[in-house]
């Protein structure tokens, strides 16, 4: 740009004038952008574009958090990531098969232009993929209605890299049982279970993992595409072996090294890491321009984009020179990766713009600069203490933006945090609506409302007068769980848990020894079996789909159970003495019931202000089974009827926080909590977990075990005893004769 030359510059733009600057300009800028408001803008572009908008950001966790939050703006639907490999280049590591499969679903979708928006790492760009003719070439449809032979689709399955499994849960798998066979497609969000009569498909439905168990929808075609980049199977696997071949003699290997690499794929059994071989698997790579060739590109934030290419391409060299001086075979990198300066030439020849939240300066930049007035809602956030002045102020500011035409938005990442939230907004004096599904579009003028959504930070636009809170904006930031897919609902959730001479129980036949997996052919059914063997040598050949029916033996440590014969009365009459032993124990527990029904306990009122305030300071984000056990245990304090419930969960999954909830609203009614707990460990852990939660309230917690000295001890009965303890945690010593408790509300053990 010459000196007589200035620069466009837009201030106070609003985000709509800066979508219509992407589609007048090839190249522009806009700082003053978070991630959340960055997401805001690129659903604002999608709205005119009318190709694909390639987002580019520094890394993988970047790339999740932004689709993220373009989610809550845009339709989900729309917006794919493309992830890299998670392994460093030319690491002895093979990529996890379901990163592989979302590859090629990507791909698949940019491919159909299916997608409007692409979320890519700087890693998986600067990696090449791949063809784009090939994955047209390799994906078919299944049809119902169709007839497809049996051994020629289980071979096309495997040519396309599909794992053959006894149980489907993972992408990429597929079993087949008899007349059934199920799949798990690359693109597919749920595997998919094909009806067979012979070769003909009757019917396609998807199915639950978890359960195993299909629903009422039902598909009538299907689209297969392969389950990884790397397709060893037919005239591509000859050209990869030939190409290896010629690797292999490139870098001097001895004949027989290069027939041992060289079996591991004949065999299909590829060691970890030879995904770095690609290259070798197609005449020339693709890249990712190839896929998006007239996409319109986001930078987010180019300094951090610029360095995590450095970063990358440093990497890569390391891997190379690693790898040269192994036994092993490779490729050059150039086969595998772009340099950074070639992808970012290919990056300034199409419509580009940067996003930062500074500006950047540039000697010869000659395209347009747009300055968005975008503040962050920290001003607003306020401790578990100030919570009560905090949410008195947001009300204010809240009113005052009402009367200014603001359109004001609470979005919450759960339903019971949105109602907490509206209930404790309505205690401080503002009403308003809950509507779970609505945006920020859909929003009139003066008015403002709480939703459900994910979004990971509010802000506020003065200029467009809008105002977006996450729940974490006032609370603090909670902490997500990983959650865990959920086991199956059957005797054995899977065959990973069986190992062959294992001890295992049938319903019907008793205590047998598992002797492995068979694969069975018998007249025109062909399944895999369970091979149980029991007593007299006699076997049974259990089909996969029915491992419902047993369950490992569960015994004293060292004991052999003897086991049971097929057709014998042993079984029957164990199984008889046990339905009895429950029975009589179902009865005594109906007595113990049939009292406590007749006892009438004390109802707590329903949750006010305080508690509701209390529960929205929680710094993790409640798992669905953790907020159930919340409310059944609620539940249970507003009944008359005396609770007696078992919160049952693994170790870090809540249990605690359920007991917290449950004693912070007997406290609020002046009646007192005992947790007792079995050892003096376990209380002082509680107790100090207890005091970081009830900080800044006036709940009085406090500990009596063997760890207090005699003085400490005789203190707290006193204080308890005056109903000046709130909740009082320790072990049997609680029990002993001379504690006693002034209004005893509620008794936790642990």
């Amino acid at each position: 740009m010459s000196e007589n030359e200035q620069r466009i510059e837009a201030r106070h733009a609003t985000l709509q004038s800066v979508a219509e600057g992407f589609a007048a300009h090839r190249h522009l800028e806009v700082h003053g952008l978070t991630n959340p408001v960055a997401a805001r803008l690129l659903a604002e572009l999608l709205k005119t574009a009318e190709r694909t908008i390639a987002v580019l950001v520094a890394d993988q966790k970047e790339a999740a958090k932004l689709a993220a939050d373009l989610s809550f703006f845009h339709n989900p639907d729309e917006i794919v990531i493309l992830p890299h490999w998670e392994v460093g280049p030319y690491d002895p590591l093979s990529p996890h098969p379901e990163v592989e499969a979302e590859r090629v679903a990507t791909l698949a979708a940019l491919h159909a232009g299916s997608a409007r928006v692409v979320v890519v790492p700087v890693r998986s760009l600067l990696q090449r993929v791949m063809p784009r003719p090939v994955l047209d070439q390799l994906a078919f449809h299944l049809v119902v209605e169709e007839e497809y032979p049996r051994q020629d689709l289980k071979n096309r399955l495997l040519g396309l890299g599909y794992q053959p499994v006894p149980m489907v849960e993972d992408r990429g798998t597929f079993s087949l049982r008899g007349d059934i066979l199920d799949i798990y497609p690359a693109a597919s969000r749920q595997p998919l279970r094909f009806d067979l009569f012979g070769d003909y498909i009757e019917q396609i439905r998807p199915f639950a993992v978890d359960s195993q168990r299909t629903g009422e929808e039902s598909l009538a075609e299907v689209l297969l595409l392969p389950a990884r980049e790397m397709v060893l199977a037919g005239e591509h696997l000859d050209y990869f072996l030939q190409k290896l071949q010629e690797r292999c003699d490139d870098l001097d290997m001895t004949r027989t090294r290069r027939e041992e690499i060289l079996d591991e794929f004949r065999e299909a059994l590829p060691a970890p890491g030879r995904e770095f071989l690609l290259p070798l698997n197609y005449p020339q790579l693709s890249t990712l321009f190839d896929y998006l060739p007239e996409a319109g590109w986001a930078v987010i934030d180019p300094p951090a984009i610029e360095q995590a290419m450095d970063r990358f391409a440093a990497e890569i060299r390391e891997g190379e020179q690693r790898i040269s001086n192994s036994a092993e075979p490779y490729v050059a990198a150039d086969q595998l990766f772009l340099d950074p300066g070639s992808a970012t030439e290919q990056l300034d020849k199409g419509r580009r713009i940067d996003i930062t939240r500074l500006q950047l300066y540039h000697l010869e930049a000659d395209w347009p600069l747009y300055r968005v007035e975008a503040l962050p809602n920290s001003d607003f956030h306020c401790s578990a203490k100030e919570l009560r002045q905090g949410l008195d102020r947001l009300v204010e500011q809240i009113e005052t933006w009402r009367t200014e035409d603001w359109r004001i938005l609470f979005a919450c990442h759960q339903p019971g945090q949105a109602e907490r939230l509206q209930e404790m907004l309505s205690a401080h004096g503002l009403e308003l609506p809950l509507v779970p599904d609505r945006r920020l579009a859909d929003i009139p003028r003066g008015e403002a409302l709480v939703c459900v959504g994910e979004l990971s930070a509010g802000f506020r636009l003065p200029d467009e007068k809008i105002a977006l809170f996450s729940d974490e904006d006032i609370f603090g930031t909670r902490a997500r769980r990983r959650t865990r897919r959920q086991k199956r609902r059957t005797l054995l959730p899977s065959l990973s848990e069986l190992k062959e001479n294992d001890f295992i129980v049938h319903t019907d036949h008793g205590v047998g020894r598992y002797r492995g997996l068979q694969h069975l052919q018998t007249g025109s059914t062909e399944g895999d079996y369970l091979l149980i063997e029991y007593a007299g040598d006699d076997k049974l050949y259990l089909p996969i789909d029915r491992i419902e029916r047993v369950q490992k033996y569960v015994g004293a440590d060292g004991h052999v159970p003897k086991l049971d014969k097929m057709g014998g009365t042993a079984w029957e009459k164990a199984k008889f003495k046990a339905r009895a032993a429950v029975e009589e124990l179902a009865r005594d527990l109906l007595k113990i019931q049939a009292k406590r029904k007749m006892n009438k306990g004390h109802s707590f009122p329903h949750p006010g202000a305080d508690f509701r305030e209390f529960e929205a300071t929680f710094p993790y984000e409640e798992t669905t089974d953790q907020l159930a056990a919340i409310e059944d245990v609620q539940e249970d304090l507003q009944s008359e009827k005396p609770m007696d419930r078992l919160v049952c969960g693994d170790v870090g999954y809540g249990k605690t926080e359920v007991a917290i909830r449950a004693a912070y609203r007997v406290a609020l009614e002046g009646k007192q909590v005992a947790l007792l707990v079995p050892t003096t460990i376990l209380a002082r852990q509680h107790w100090t977990t207890f005091r970081a939660r009830f900080a800044g309230t006036a709940v009085e917690v406090d500990m009596l075990s063997r760890l207090r000295s005699p003085a400490e001890q005789k203190a707290v009965m006193e204080k308890l005893e005056a109903g000046k303890i709130d909740i009082i945690i320790g072990t049997h010593r609680l029990l002993q004769r001379d504690v006693r408790f002034r209004d005893l509300g509620l008794i936790v053990i642990d």
